[in-house]
């Protein structure tokens, strides 16, 4: 297979710039889709190194109702 410069069809500059401009969301959307599972690891090590509360059977058993 020959590919060469002649074979190949122009790009005009706004076409270009709508290349780069796709290329740097995609990597904007890639850097903020591992922010989140970052962010969403960190909040579990969080919960897991929490100790849990204890319930007692009384819990919600006064409901105070002001009219």
């Amino acid at each position: 297979m020959n590919i060469n410069s002649h074979s190949l069809a122009p790009v005009n500059g706004s076409e270009g710039a709508q290349v780069y401009t796709a290329a740097l969301a995609k990597s904007q959307q890639k850097l903020e889709g591992e922010a989140a599972l970052a962010l969403l690891a960190a909040s579990a090590q969080t919960l897991a190194s929490m100790p849990s509360p204890s319930v007692s059977s009384s819990l919600g058993s006064n409901v105070d109702i002001w009219v």
